[in-house]
């Protein structure tokens, strides 16, 4: 019951439901759709939905004559909430949770038949004039996207003039593996090092390395402790920038795992920072690039048993202490044939229709989408402004900025994503080693180490953060190896507050498996 002017790049839909939907034909709503039709010229279309609904014939009649005097072609709207005319009882919950009311009191808010679904044309045909059908094809077949029309760059500023993405980030990597080495370099080093940038250029993925490079340059200039992980570590590029503290060629990691020109799909580089201070890492990528081309990556929540049995609860109108101890009593190993059982010890009869209702309404939500929350860490950064490419919102939190899209999407669309994780476990170690080494117990701004002599380009030297520690200091990258009493500690399954080994199944299986070395605790992990 709803009339709605529609064009190319507005729409309007301001009209309360009615008993009769007849439209107002007063000077005001003349002169408004003079004046859409002044702004929007040939882009501007007058809409309406049937729905079965008392005065729907009178209604039309009038949008007709609006329309024809001030040339405003009409069309055909849906409307449609639901797929079929069979989940309508779905639909009225969803309404009740979007209201946050039960639906006993939802009255006139909720539909008031089963008619906002999808139509076959044969019904459409019987309710709408030919002419309004046809327009809307036609406005249809005018609205034309596909992702491939959608082009991500990446940013530009990365390499400084004249270099190119792929000799800055030669030229890191190098003045990175001369720190790391020494002046001894391996033989078998160089060779690895070159045959990922190799790999890395081929790809086309320098910029991307060139950006977790940048940010975790600047939080070790500003002494916050970061530490990438996961299959990151298996490349010898990131350990020369200074990314990760595992040197590869004495693990013998697989570079393929982290990436691969086979399997085609772009790196994947977590970074941990100190979960105290990682808003200032954020916060500096918003600095660096602006909020219109730096955004966090968003994740869909979608409906699991126990949340979807809750909302279902909350909209029938069922107390909410007894839904809460059902939901309590749920483990997500649970199949919903177990669900009667869990009823009946909670004090529900699963013979009665409301509990029937209840179990059946929350098996059709179970897996729907319930809302768009933010992801944990992925932010997105672009060469143009991220609204030309995806759709964007404010955050809940003040000075953050939202892509709608989950990471899925943004792989499909090939848009650089660089992780900044937040870690409890990396500020207990930054207090310690700042204990160990005498240093008070806040960050510290660091000074960069400067590379000697120009590189192979001619250019000047720069400065370079690969620790914000001296040699002297204990830091993450000369932490003692393969210390017998860390791996006493583990094998007793003393693991409480050790990252990625304290779970109960992990400390169940050290005392089994007895690590002795590193490349045990791979094996423990994976």
């Amino acid at each position: 019951g709803r009339w709605s002017v529609v064009s190319g790049q507005w729409s309007e839909a301001n009209r309360p439901p009615t008993t009769d939907h007849r439209l107002p034909t007063s000077d005001s709503t003349q002169q408004n759709a003079q004046q859409l039709k002044q702004i929007f010229g040939n882009r501007l279309w007058l809409g309406a939905t049937r729905l079965l609904q008392p005065g729907e014939r009178a209604w039309f009649l009038e949008l007709e004559a609006l329309g024809k005097s001030h040339g405003i072609p009409r069309l055909a709207c849906g409307d449609v909430r639901m797929p079929t005319r069979d989940r309508r009882a779905l639909l009225d919950v969803l309404t009740a949770l979007h209201i946050n009311k039960p639906l006993e009191e939802c009255g006139l808010a909720l539909a008031a038949n089963g008619e906002k679904h999808l139509r076959p044309v044969e019904t459409l045909t019987k309710l709408y004039p030919p002419a309004w059908l046809a327009e809307t094809v036609r406005l249809a077949e005018r609205c034309e996207f596909s992702m491939g029309s959608l082009e991500y760059h990446y940013p530009r500023e990365l390499a400084p003039a004249p270099l190119t993405p792929a000799q800055h980030l030669r030229r890191l990597t190098l003045a990175g593996m001369g720190q790391r080495y020494g002046q001894s370099i391996p033989e078998s080093v160089r060779a690895l090092v070159a045959r990922e940038l190799k790999l890395i250029e081929e790809m086309g993925v320098e910029a991307f390395f060139l950006t977790v490079h940048d940010v975790v340059r600047f939080a070790r200039s500003r002494g916050i402790l970061c530490q990438g992980r996961g299959s990151a570590a298996n490349s010898a590029v990131c350990y020369c920038l200074g990314v990760t503290e595992v040197d590869p060629s004495k693990q013998q990691l697989l570079f393929e795992r982290f990436l691969s020109k086979e399997r085609n799909e772009p790196p994947d580089i977590d970074v941990d920072f100190e979960h105290e201070r990682r808003e200032e890492v954020l916060q500096y990528i918003y600095d660096k690039y602006g909020r219109d081309r730096a955004a966090l990556a968003a994740t869909v929540i979608s409906y699991r048993p126990k949340s979807a049995l809750k909302d279902v609860g909350r909209a029938l109108g069922l107390d909410p202490l007894r839904m809460n101890r059902l939901t309590a009593s749920l483990a997500w190993w649970d199949r919903p044939e177990t669900w009667p059982e869990r009823l009946a010890a909670c004090g529900f009869d699963p013979e009665s229709p409301v509990t029937r209702h209840l179990m059946a309404l929350t098996t059709e939500l179970v897996g729907h989408p319930r809302h768009l929350s933010q992801h944990v860490g992925g932010m997105v950064i672009s060469d143009q402004p991220l609204h030309h490419l995806v759709p964007v919102e404010n955050a809940a939190m003040a000075d953050r900025t939202i892509i709608q899209w989950d990471k899925d999407d943004l792989e499909t669309l090939g848009l650089l994503k660089v992780d900044c994780l937040a870690l409890g476990m990396l500020t207990v170690i930054r207090k310690t080693i700042d204990l160990v080494n005498g240093l008070p117990d806040h960050g510290r701004k660091v000074k960069g180490r400067k590379v000697k002599g120009k590189d192979e380009h001619g250019n000047p030297p720069f400065t370079s953060y690969l620790s914000p520690f001296t040699a002297s200091d204990l830091s993450l990258a000369n932490l003692p190896r393969e210390d017998p009493a860390t791996y006493d500690m583990l094998c007793a399954g003393d693991a409480i507050g050790v990252f990625q080994v304290e779970s109960r199944a992990q400390m169940a299986m050290l005392p089994r498996l007895k690590p002795r070395c590193f490349y045990d605790l791979v094996v423990e992990v994976a």
